[in-house]
């Protein structure tokens, strides 16, 4: 009698038995992947099979669910793609599990510590993608203040309004700021310097002649006891004119203001600039102000935009991740800064990857090389944050796997049973 046929059908139902009960255990780990027993018939010269083996165990890469974690540091994988992380002995894994946390250090890591990996920025926050990608960390030092250094503008003048003769205007009257029969129209916006002040600047728009205007401007606040400033026709008849249709000309568009030398200031077309003394121990810094988009209509004067570059220093107050894998950093002053940027690796074959348990998986030379990359880009899909890429196993088809491996692992035993009694009558004989 042979009992091999049925001692190996045994030893392949426990290998899917096995195989079941992993998955099933594994039911609620996010970012795990089914994996499922192959069988493989033994022949061996005989016309009657020598009964089975396990030719091989797959691992089933289909997308998990995407479930909302209303966690910021969790990131979920829409499409193909794994996260590449760097052990804490420097060996490299992948995984789909995408649930982070901070160290006090900076440094994203999963939950074995194992650090993930992309594009770093540099200082100003521009990410060097395509480069080698790294462990990334977010310093948490304070964004410095930084100068403005363009002031947008955008507005309609009131054509109708009365010509106004500018005699007596010089930059004192300016500093202490015009009286409303002066000027036209005028308004305000914020300004920072080289050390984070907010400096209001009131520009008044007196109009001189039929589509001609006259710009003065006057920067007052910052440090306790500074003085007032005047810009004076900063923007002379010549130039800030309209057209008979009321759009602005077009050889003029900005001025300039040098903090650092106001009695050489000139505007856009090298115009010389009046200014009072200035007397500022900050860095140098220079502002262009931008009228472009300008009108002249029969409508009350007003402003339609107004942006400018600058901010006062800020700290660390939270990090964020973007659907593209971009760290940011955001500040207590509204500022933003990239950090860096999660790459996502794919692979030719991923059923080929060795898996090593803690949601990480390597390499091998069945998969072949990771092929890194933004998400998006390849065959590499997005990020989303604040997700969780729940486990892909099918509950229902497991337990139906489970009863028929059991039903098998049974069959196979009373073979052997059956073979033991043919074999005990044969030996009474």
């Amino acid at each position: 009698m042979s009992f091999s046929q049925a001692l190996s059908g045994l030893a392949a139902q426990q290998d899917k038995l096995g195989a079941v009960g992993n998955n099933i255990a594994n039911s609620q780990t996010v970012g795990f992947k089914s994996s499922n027993v192959q069988f493989a018939d033994v022949y061996a010269q005989s016309s009657i099979g020598l009964g089975t083996r396990t030719s091989a165990v797959l691992q089933n890469f289909n997308q998990g669910n995407i479930e909302s974690s209303n966690r910021n540091m969790d990131l979920a994988i829409a499409g193909e793609g794994f996260f590449r992380f760097q052990q804490p002995n420097g060996e490299i894994g992948y995984s789909r599990n995408g649930q982070l946390t901070m160290t006090a250090q900076g440094d994203l890591v999963n939950a074995q510590g194992a650090q993930i990996m992309g594009y770093p920025a540099d200082d100003a926050g521009n990410i060097q993608g395509g480069g080698d990608v790294e462990a990334l960390s977010v310093d948490a030092g304070d964004l410095a203040a930084s100068a403005t250094t363009e002031l947008d503008v955008s507005l309609n003048l009131d054509s109708e309004e009365e010509v106004i003769n500018p005699v007596g205007f010089d930059a004192e009257a300016v500093a202490n700021g015009l009286d409303s029969s002066q000027y036209s129209y005028s308004t305000n916006g914020t300004i920072y310097d080289s050390q984070g002040n907010a400096r209001n600047l009131t520009m008044y728009f007196t109009k001189t002649n039929p589509n001609e205007w006259r710009v003065d401007a006057r920067m007052s606040g910052g440090p306790a006891g500074a003085p007032n400033y005047a810009f004076t026709n900063i923007a002379d008849t010549s130039n800030f004119g309209f057209t008979t249709d009321g759009r602005l000309n077009n050889n003029f568009n900005a001025f300039q203001i040098n903090l650092d030398s106001p009695n050489d200031m000139r505007d856009a077309d090298g115009g010389a600039v009046t200014t009072s003394e200035f007397n500022d121990t900050l860095t140098s810094q220079q502002i262009e102000i931008d009228f472009a988009g300008t009108s002249q209509q029969a409508n009350d004067s007003t402003v339609n935009d107004l942006t400018q570059d600058g901010y006062t220093a800020g700290s660390l107050v939270g990090v964020t991740i973007e659907d593209d894998g971009t760290v940011m950093r955001n500040y207590s002053n509204e500022q933003s800064l990239a950090a860096g940027q999660v790459a996502l690796v794919s692979f030719r074959n991923p059923e080929g990857l060795k898996p090593e348990g803690d949601n990480l998986w390597t390499a091998t030379g069945a998969s072949g090389q990771e092929l890194v990359g933004a998400p998006g880009t390849g065959q590499r899909g997005l990020i989303e944050p604040g997700a969780v890429e729940t486990s892909n196993v099918d509950m229902a088809g497991e337990l139906v796997d489970m009863i028929v491996a059991q039903r098998a692992y049974q069959a196979n035993s009373q073979t052997i049973s059956t073979q033991d009694e043919l074999l005990q009558t044969i030996i009474n004989l």
